[in-house]
């Protein structure tokens, strides 16, 4: 694919020669992301290594009306970072640097290229902690999750990306800087800007700076695992551990699940017949404190008809346990070709989902496998081709998504809770957001990016 010689001489003008390239292989490589079997070609890929260079590419994209796709660590699960219509792809994966750990005022002052992982470590030499942990976060940049607004299982204690920023450094689709917030606690004035750009998937402007909020780094941690005779009573068991106290995170697994997880591990099933198995982790600043809990977290959970409860205290063995759910994801992908959707309910409903869904995939003869975040109502349901035909998957698969969607939004939730819309659940959103909803998304996305050159093709049907 050729690029156009004016955008190219403006590039020119503007980085160095290692910071774009319009070789086939990179264009390729940043033509897809962690979304399943799709791919779409940039005309070039920029990655400068200064984000002070953003604003110049933006204005340039904005006077000759090329889209800008922006693009972080490129594990998106809903194509969020597909260059649909072409264009440019505008990796940040250079702009990598911690600029400030401010102990004092408990914030990070960060580059979006920065690795979630790499961030976490770095606070917690100094005794904080930034909780939200995508299961992508070695990989995944602090860029990417404002974007997705990135959640992970720390969100049932601690909340999702949005809770952390206190400020941003935006660049707009003109090329224009916006800055919004900053280290201050509170500041009422005029509208939150930053809330805004957090979870708009890179279509409102590029964001090129960030101030995050941290929190004590909790000093003791045990992680429990609790095994139950039917997904049933294991979806109850998570609602009983939340009468009197919220863990830092409480994951749920079916047995598909886990006995997919075991095998990718190479290692036996933690409970052998169980039909479903909860992973939860509790956290705090004494041991007594973590004892107490995990105490209380087992009575409820026996309680509630688990068979098995087993505690892991040291380090060690809470990784092997948290192994098996963090393994769980690749797993369910080496079974078949499959489809993932994030559905979102309120907590107290996260059974009526789960069985609904069993239901749904019962009716149309095909199988899904459940697991996630279920102690913030937030489950990951895979639907899996197994052996049907390419033709019989096409055409039974988005009226099987719709159902699950519509459920999900019956029951009070959202049909993404971390993924995102992107590119792939677009056809979606409506179920969802009625037209005043959808009008007044459409008029921020006009207001900020009226040529739509920001990740065009992303959110809105169509």
């Amino acid at each position: 694919m050729a690029v156009d010689q004016v955008l190219a001489d403006g590039l020119g003008g503007i980085l160095s020669g290692d910071e774009w390239t319009v070789e086939r292989e990179e264009l390729e490589a940043y033509g897809h992301d962690e979304t399943e079997d799709l791919s779409f070609l940039p005309e070039v890929v920029v990655r400068p290594k200064d984000p002070g260079a953003v604003p110049a590419i933006l204005e340039l994209a904005h006077r000759l009306k090329v889209p800008v796709t922006p693009r972080g660590g490129g594990t998106g699960l809903s194509g969020g970072a597909l260059p649909v219509r072409g264009g440019i792809v505008l990796s940040l994966d250079r702009c990598d640097r911690i600029l400030e750990i401010d102990t004092g005022n408990m914030v990070a002052v960060v580059e979006p290229g920065v690795i979630t992982q790499v961030l976490q470590e770095e606070v917690e030499r100094v005794g904080l902690y930034y909780p939200p942990d995508p299961a992508s976060r070695g990989s995944c940049t602090i860029g990417g999750n404002l974007a997705e607004n990135a959640g992970g299982p720390h969100a049932v204690k601690y909340g999702v990306t949005s809770d952390y920023v206190m400020g941003l450094e935006v660049v707009l689709a003109n090329g224009k800087v916006l800055h919004c917030g900053g280290a201050r606690r509170k500041d009422v004035a005029g509208y939150d800007l930053a809330k805004l750009f957090v979870g708009s998937e890179g279509t409102l402007g590029i964001i090129t700076r960030a101030t995050l909020r941290l929190v004590p780094q909790p000093e003791e941690r045990a992680v429990l695992l609790a095994s139950f005779s039917s997904l049933r009573s294991g979806l109850d068991g998570v609602l009983a551990v939340f009468k009197g106290l919220t863990p830092s995170a409480c994951e749920l697994l079916e047995r598909d699940a886990v006995e997919a997880a075991a095998r990718h591990l190479g290692r036996p099933v933690p409970v052998p017949g169980a039909e479903a198995l909860i992973v939860m982790e509790v956290d705090g600043f004494t041991r007594d404190d973590v004892e107490r809990q995990m105490v209380t977290a087992g009575e409820r959970l026996e309680a509630a008809g688990a068979v098995d409860v087993r505690v892991a205290m040291t380090r060690k063995e809470r990784e092997e346990l948290w192994a098996l759910r963090a393994a769980t994801g690749e797993a369910v992908k080496a079974i078949s070709t499959y489809k993932e959707e994030d559905c979102s309910v309120p907590r107290s409903r996260i059974g009526e989902l789960v069985m609904g869904v069993k239901e749904i995939a019962r009716r149309a003869g095909i199988r899904t496998i459940c697991y996630g975040h279920a102690g913030d109502g937030n489950i990951h349901v895979n639907i899996l081709r197994m052996d049907a035909d390419e033709a019989t998957w096409r055409d039974r698969l988005p009226a099987v998504i719709e159902e699950i969607f519509s459920l999900t939004v019956k029951l009070g939730g959202s049909i993404t809770g971390e993924h995102g819309i992107g590119w792939t659940q677009r056809r979606y959103l409506p179920l969802q957001l009625g037209p005043v909803e959808m009008e007044t998304l459409k008029a921020i996305k006009d207001a900020l990016d009226p040529d739509a050159i920001l990740n065009p093709g992303k959110i809105f049907p169509g």
